[in-house]
């Protein structure tokens, strides 16, 4: 199993950010998909999940109506537009195999956000 991230950066908040996740290793379009954020010292926490189709959707509280969780099987990638970007939102953003989901596959996966002026 591999989950390839990217698409983090630095941005203002404010800004929009859209990550990507490209899989490999297993047949994506039978798994439920999330995406997962640590920030420094925290535990991971849960940010949005996907069904294997595109076609339900869930999001944490604090990201619901900034954040747009889709996918797309002929690609085997999931993606994560971030909208309205808050300093809070800064951390270690990584995908997940199943809805709900916080397990990180690889140590070395994830992308970096960094929300600063």
């Amino acid at each position: 199993v591999r989950l390839v991230e990217s698409g983090g950066g630095l941005v203002h908040p404010g800004g929009s950010l859209r990550l990507s996740c490209v899989a490999s290793g297993f047949t994506f379009s039978d798994y439920s998909m999330s995406w997962v954020r640590q920030g420094p010292g925290n535990i991971p926490e849960w940010v949005a999940s996907i069904d294997t189709v595109g076609g339900f959707t869930q999001y944490d509280d604090s990201v619901k109506g900034r954040f747009t969780i889709s996918r797309d099987n002929t690609q085997n990638t999931v993606w994560l537009q971030m909208n309205a970007l808050k300093p809070e939102d800064t951390a270690l953003y990584y995908c997940a195999r199943a809805f709900g989901s916080t397990t990180r596959e690889n140590p070395d996966q994830g992308t970096q956000v960094t929300v600063s002026s």
